[in-house]
């Protein structure tokens, strides 16, 4: 069993996982300001919750988009592990072909996302990670990452509708009783849930038309649990993808992997 955990701008992700399952899959508000103290204690405690003892894991890996935290959450975790931790970035296998102007450049959520999405899924596939911003990029059926495209988030598009009009008080994402809201908070949330889920149906059809062919739609991140179920295309929700793709990536880096490689 390894622990993986992944550090997005709003959440950092932690699991505990294995080839035959995930033990769990927990979330954490992402804090620029915690030391490395306190991120080891809220992982430990997460990990008491579930009766996990260090011992049990075998070893860490990290993904993360932010990188004031990346080295601050590292050596948290290698405080409880006692062992090194694995970043995945320069120097890390992962396998994944892309076919992007800037490889480099792709964030290493995405990376794990789509070597996950390739090991688990027939091809070609269209992920879909729902989170501070969504993203939406497809493998193609020789399992190379072509591209995608990037926009808001479910909850910053809200948080900007709320911010800029003053009459609109804070709301939750919750399924609203009707899509024709009768009231200001009905309309709010009808309006952000399912402009959100005929955004996601028309951004599929629109990247299966270019792409020429159906492909198998997978929704990952924070918010797809929400959004989802209120789509009509089908969509296959696998809340703990990225975890996934950070096992399969570990598993090809282990032994070989050092300080500094």
């Amino acid at each position: 069993m390894i622990l993986a955990i992944d550090i997005g701008n709003t959440n950092i992700v932690i699991g505990c996982l294995n080839k035959e399952r995930t033990c769990f899959v927990e979330r954490l508000s992402t804090v620029r300001t915690k030391t490395e103290l306190e991120y080891a204690v809220d992982i430990k405690t997460v990990l008491d919750i579930y009766h996990i003892s260090s011992k049990d894991i075998e070893g860490g890996i990290i993904s993360s988009v932010v990188p004031q935290i990346t080295n601050v959450a590292k050596l948290a975790v290698e405080k409880i592990l006692k062992k090194e931790v694995m970043v995945l970035g320069p120097g890390i296998k992962t396998g994944l072909n892309i076919l992007m102007d800037q490889p480099a450049q792709l964030g290493a959520d995405l990376v794990a996302d789509a070597v996950a999405g390739i090991a688990e899924y027939p091809v070609p596939l269209l992920v879909i990670d729902m989170g501070t911003a969504t993203t939406a990029f497809v493998i193609d059926e020789k399992k190379n990452y072509i591209g995608g495209m990037i926009f808001p988030g479910v909850g910053t598009a809200l948080d900007a509708l709320v911010s800029r009009a003053s009459q609109l008080s804070g709301i939750s994402i919750d399924a609203p009783k009707r899509v024709i809201g009768k009231n200001t908070i009905e309309c709010m949330k009808s309006g952000v849930l399912y402009s959100s889920a005929g955004a996601i149906d028309g951004i599929i059809d629109r990247m299966e038309e270019e792409l020429g062919q159906k492909a198998t739609v997978i929704a990952t991140g924070g918010l797809a649990r929400k959004i989802v179920p209120y789509c009509k295309r089908k969509i296959i929700l696998d809340e703990a993808l990225l975890l996934k793709g950070l096992l399969v990536i570990y598993e090809k880096n282990k032994g070989s992997h050092h300080e500094g490689k």
